[in-house]
């Protein structure tokens, strides 16, 4: 039995202010009797549609209350209104449900450990009593109130308002009869200054589309996936003596429709798996669809971490997506974004009405490069929401690996800020020492969670062991950018080539660190923006030139040891640097020397993936060995891959527009070798210089410290790949 609400309380309930409306909506039994109230803004008349018992109005007020004996009163009774313009409703009331939410969640919430907070937070399909509806839950430790608004309750924070439960900060309602496909968010009263926010739900599903920026209750599932096979070979597959060959792809601008329209993800699907199987890459990654509200953020400034962006389809779409890529033996690779979020009103800057996500010192919380705030990787509920969107893109959405974007910005507590603009950690040094937990832990409940998953890290400086196990005191990751590599070939690539003779340490450079982690080799989006050009446009020389220039540095990548990435476009030449408004330049593959980029790309990912040589010890340096990185006047770097046994490939790039006859190179073994790609075949828009299919036989001539030799041909701005054939030729 509960005592009669003062009027104090009926007065918050009036003005939306109460923080336990339970306590005096509902179902009571006060003084002796039962009591049924309800505040239904806008109602005429109410009643109770087991009986018809009308319930009386609080005189000036949209508050109504019934009492009486209960008898033949259902625990879960209807309520029937008339609204003011005379339309009829019906509903069971909210307020007779007991919470939902078990304490373990709340407790594993509270202390940064829970790897679903989503499938309890945010709006799910739900039962009680054999009743179904829809369970909201939303974490706003600092709000007086919260309510549920809608397309169903007219926007009204007064009609669905909230119940928090005890100390956790978790506020949650079920809304009995609710069904998927409503838009709803959350309006927020803040506990000291009053002031009300709508927000998006930060664990919803799915969202309206932009400019709208609603949560749309999402419902189960019902999607049937057909890539079991590929989900149990990914737990075990040994991904490092596997080739990974990654096409980066940013799905608003790499086709559209006929009408300039942005492709489904099923149309998508359809496209794009073709020819990424075609060109022979063996993994998608997608810039981040999460979603966002603002197209040229490219999807890195996200407001729904749990959710497809709805420009290119629903959840069951992406779903669609990725399940019919593994079917065809692709691998999906997603940006993820945990560095930052925008500051947009519905989004999660100053959830609810704090700085609740973010820092509130401006100095930790804020970044001034991108206008976006930094989460604050120290609060235990932020972690379990980071860990929470991990895990629900590889797990429900059978994602294959994340790219962890913008790792730099969050190790370092000055990162791209002054003197004075940064607050040192406790012992006086510029790491994040929260950042850097979460990570570690980050890295270890994503591959406990889901076993054979691959995170990357997009890390840009010399932060040591980022791709080695956190039991050795690394952060955890499988793979690293390697940032160095691509910024020190793209300067060297630059140079005239009479000039490359003074710049050849860039090229030698990255075998001295090469193996100190795991590294992708990454010609990336970021390449290709901001006035950075196109990557044939980074080419000197003329058109001929240029192409070959380009020819002859995706050569030397798929021959670097470390897996590879290329951003779409790039794998044609496409002339003009990326715009994401529009669609890549598709037609200049009606022009020999695109046409030939684009087949030479596809070679190489083929000889990749066929050459154990090139593919095995990526990571290892049995898997590499100069012949010769010494040739800086000829501009001439030659090596071995080396695989297992007499699994050889050897590799000669000629930077220089000179060719070069009988140049000579130490070989390790006597027997037959054959050139099994040139970048200056005419096949590819070269001038065919080289040295044929036939097998070149090692001559007994000592070089460069070997017994054995081959006199080679070099082809001008070339490179060459010979397979090691054995002694019995």
């Amino acid at each position: 039995m509960t005592k009669n609400p003062t009027e104090a309380e009926l007065q918050r309930i009036r003005e939306a202010r109460h923080h336990d409306p339970f306590a005096v909506l509902g179902r009571h039994e006060e003084a002796g009797q039962v009591v049924v109230r309800a505040h239904i803004p806008f109602a005429a008349e109410v009643r109770i549609a087991e009986g018809g018992q009308p319930l009386a109005r609080h005189p000036g007020t949209d508050l109504f209350e019934w009492r009486g004996d209960g008898k033949g009163l259902p625990l879960h009774y209807s309520l029937i209104w008339r609204d003011d313009a005379h339309r009829e409703h019906i509903a069971r009331d909210p307020y007779t449900f007991l919470p939902q939410l078990g304490d373990l969640d709340l407790h594993l919430f509270a202390e940064g450990r829970h790897r679903h907070a989503h499938r309890f937070l945010g709006a799910h399909e739900h039962e009680v009593d054999g009743i179904g509806g829809v369970l909201f839950a939303v974490w706003a430790p600092n709000a007086e109130r919260v309510s549920v608004v809608g397309d169903f309750n007219r926007w009204d924070g007064r009609r669905h308002p909230m119940r928090v439960r005890g100390g956790s900060g978790v506020w949650e309602l079920f809304i009995p009869d609710l069904e998927p496909g409503h838009v709803y968010k959350y309006e927020i009263r803040n506990l000291h200054s009053g002031a009300i926010a709508l927000k998006a739900d930060p664990y919803g599903q799915r969202f309206e589309l932009r400019p709208r920026t609603g949560s749309l209750v999402a419902g189960r599932s019902s999607y049937a996936w057909g890539d079991d096979a590929w989900m149990q070979e990914r737990r075990a597959h040994d991904w490092q003596q596997r080739p990974m060959s990654v096409y980066e792809v940013h799905p608003g601008s790499w086709q559209r429709g006929a009408e300039g329209e942005f492709l489904g993800y099923r149309e998508l699907a359809e496209r794009l798996i073709d020819y990424v199987v075609d060109m022979g890459f063996t993994h998608v990654e997608l810039l981040p669809i999460t979603e966002h509200p603002f197209d040229p953020s490219w999807g890195y400034q996200v407001t729904g971490y749990f959710a497809p962006t709805s420009r290119f389809g629903d959840p069951d779409d992406f779903r669609h997506f990725v399940d019919l890529c593994h079917r065809r033996g692709i691998g999906v690779l997603l940006d993820w974004v945990p560095a930052h979020f925008p500051k947009d009103a519905h989004g999660l800057a100053r959830f609810d009405g704090t700085e609740l996500y973010e820092h509130a010192d401006p100095r930790l919380g804020e970044h001034k490069d991108w206008s976006t705030l930094i989460f604050n990787y120290g609060r235990n509920e932020v972690k379990s929401f980071l860990l929470s969107s991990a895990i629900f893109w590889l797990e429900d959405m059978h994602v294959d690996g994340l790219r962890v974007d913008a790792v730099a910005s969050m190790l370092y507590l000055d990162y791209s800020r002054r003197e004075g603009e940064w607050i040192p950690n406790r012992f006086g040094g510029r790491e994040n020492l929260f950042a850097i937990d979460f990570l570690r832990e980050l890295n270890v409940a994503t591959h406990d969670q889901c076993p054979g998953i691959l995170m990357i890290a997009e890390e840009s400086t010399s932060w040591p062991q980022v791709s080695r196990p956190t039991w050795l005191g690394g952060l955890g990751f499988d793979l690293k950018w390697n940032m160095g590599w691509m910024n020190d070939t793209l300067r060297y690539m630059a140079q005239d080539p009479i000039h490359r003779k003074y710049h050849h340490n860039l090229l030698t450079f990255s075998m001295l660190y090469a193996f100190s982690e795991n590294f992708m080799l990454p010609f990336s989006h970021d390449e290709v923006v901001h006035g950075k050009g196109s990557m044939l446009n980074k080419m000197p020389g003329d058109e001929w030139q240029r192409h070959a220039n380009l020819r002859s540095l995706y050569v030397y990548q798929f021959a670097h040891p470390g897996k590879k990435l290329l951003f779409m476009g790039t794998e044609f030449a496409q002339g003009i640097e990326w715009n994401s408004a529009g669609v890549l330049d598709w037609y200049v593959l009606d022009y020999p020397l695109h046409r030939g980029m684009q087949r030479l790309v596809r070679d190489l990912n083929h000889l990749y993936r066929s050459s154990p040589a090139l593919h095995r010890n990526e990571f290892d340096w049995q898997g590499f060995e100069w012949i010769d990185c010494n040739d800086s006047e000829q501009s001439v770097i030659s090596f071995l891959r080396k695989g297992e046994d007499d699994e050889v490939a050897l590799v000669v790039v000629n930077f220089t527009p000179v060719p070069r006859d009988n140049y000579r190179i130490g070989v390790p073994r006597q027997g037959a070798y054959q050139e099994v790609l040139n970048s200056d075949s005419a096949f590819y828009g070269g001038s065919n210089v080289g040295n044929g299919t036939a097998p070149l036989l090692a001559a007994e001539i000592g070089w460069m410290n070997r017994p054995w030799s081959l006199s080679l041909t070099l082809p001008p701005l070339g490179a060459i790949v010979l397979r090691y054939l054995g002694e019995a030729h």
